[in-house]
């Protein structure tokens, strides 16, 4: 006996009743839903919401700790997260052990200021040096006392990793900037010169994970010291190798403030070349110093771009931020410091069948200045409606330059309800949302897990 025809369409699938009958758009609090034939669409609204997201974008509440300091607090950490910022810079100053080894009381007050930092979910921008003032002597000790210091900061820094962000070179001259010093020459010449500050180099590298990076004040130390060229420089291809090319990153302490950024770049030797190509793969940040003709709107922008500029200082140079808020480019600079990972849309069959395989096809542009540069962990989540959850790996998110990208990733569907999520976390803090990055749209985060919703099915 044949059914009737109303009987024999509610028979159907409810996968095949959902790709007949949605003609036109569906919104959803994350997106709007199409489908054309067998392949169903979400459309992403870009947020227009300053995001707080990790190991990136101005960094906040510079504090130079000395041994009668108190560590960073747990409160000062929290507010600087409350205002809108994830990262602090920290300078420990041990101005009292030039002439012999690092107290415990000050390594335990370092200890203490990592889990301050860990805590309330901040970073550092890390730096150690013996002086602040010029006045102060000597600027630095010898580079024998230097490297024991070094060694002993070596559990610290292996054991705290995940607080910390990137480590400026540090330690030799005044304000640990590698200029007015007095045992590692104050202006080298010959390779022989760099010797010194290549041997602290190594040691700092050797100190930390080498999931971290080790930031040099000009391009010309990395490229002095290890002989490189304008021409020698990372590629898509020795980029994150764990090699200590791959992990010598910069910071420009004197962004727009002269034609040579006060003694960063030597304009004759193609180091501006050199920087502009090494970025790309390795951290660059700093703070400005001084009001100039190259730190307007247009140039301050092109050369972050250029440079591919993550982190800079909110608190220095006051002249030069006010210039910036007043000139209208302050919101764009602090939206794209780093990574800004903007969906734009998300493709999955509109025709499934739980155990076979599925394709999502995420089109997405990182609109920031650089691509993400610390290790991170990228899933595609699937979780049931009983909470059971699947996981796939994605590609490196460190490899999402500037610019538009397209991301197949396929899995078997284990359920035929559930909702999808693209889950960016730190590998070294599982667990913690907030240490997640959050896509710059509407409607996707989830703070709860730091986890970005896709769509649901």
């Amino acid at each position: 006996m044949r059914l009737p025809i109303f009987i024999q369409l509610l028979s159907l699938p409810v996968f095949l009743c959902f790709a007949c009958q949605e003609k036109g758009p569906v919104e959803t609090d994350y997106g709007e839903i199409t489908v054309d034939g067998d392949v169903a669409t979400v459309h992403y609204t870009e947020s227009t919401v300053p995001l707080v997201n990790p190991e990136r974008g101005f960094y906040g509440g510079a504090i130079d700790i000395k041994s009668a300091s108190n560590p960073v607090r747990v409160s000062a950490a929290k507010a600087l997260r409350a205002d809108g910022k994830t990262l602090m810079y920290v300078g420990f100053y041990l101005t009292e052990f030039m002439k012999g080894d690092i107290s415990q009381a000050y390594l335990d007050m370092i200890q203490t200021s990592f889990d301050a930092l860990r805590e309330a979910g901040v970073k550092c921008v890390l730096r150690f040096a013996y002086q602040n003032s010029e006045s102060a002597k000597p600027w630095d000790p010898e580079e024998q006392v230097v490297l024991r210091h070094v060694a002993q900061l070596r559990p610290l820094l292996q054991k705290n990793a995940d607080v910390i962000f990137v480590l400026q070179a540090g330690f030799v001259g005044v304000w640990g900037e590698w200029y007015y010093t007095e045992n590692f020459i104050m202006d080298p010449k010959t390779d022989a010169d760099y010797n010194p500050r290549r041997h602290l180099t190594d040691a700092l590298l050797r100190a930390l994970p080498d999931s971290r990076q080790v930031a040099l004040r000009t391009p010309q130390f990395k490229m002095r010291m290890y002989g490189l060229s304008m021409k020698d420089t990372l590629t898509a291809e020795t980029a994150h190798d764990l090699s200590d090319l791959s992990r010598l990153g910069g910071h420009n302490d004197c962004f727009g403030a002269s034609a040579d950024d006060y003694g960063t770049f030597d304009n004759e030797k193609g180091d501006r070349t050199f920087w502009k190509r090494d970025s790309r793969y390795t951290l660059m940040g700093g703070e400005t110093c001084k009001v100039s003709n190259y730190c307007t709107c247009d140039a301050s922008i092109k050369d972050m771009e250029d440079y591919h500029w993550t982190y800079l200082n909110s608190g220095y140079n006051s002249s030069v931020l006010n210039r910036w808020n007043n000139s209208g480019c302050m919101e764009e600079i602090e939206n794209r410091l780093g990574y800004r990972l903007v969906l734009d849309e998300v493709t999955y069959p509109a025709k499934r069948e739980v155990g076979k395989k599925m394709t999502v096809k995420i089109k997405f542009a990182n609109k920031g200045f650089a691509a993400p540069m610390n290790p991170r962990t990228a899933l595609l989540v699937f979780v049931e409606k009983n909470g059971t959850s699947t996981s796939v790996p994605c590609e490196d998110p460190r490899e999402w330059q500037p610019g538009a990208h397209e991301m197949d990733v396929q899995f078997d569907l284990p359920a035929e309800h559930g909702t999808v999520y693209l889950a960016l976390e730190d590998p070294l803090l599982p667990g913690r949302p907030e240490y997640s990055i959050a896509l710059a749209n509407d409607g996707v985060w989830d703070a709860e897990t730091g986890w970005n919703k896709l769509f649901e099915l």
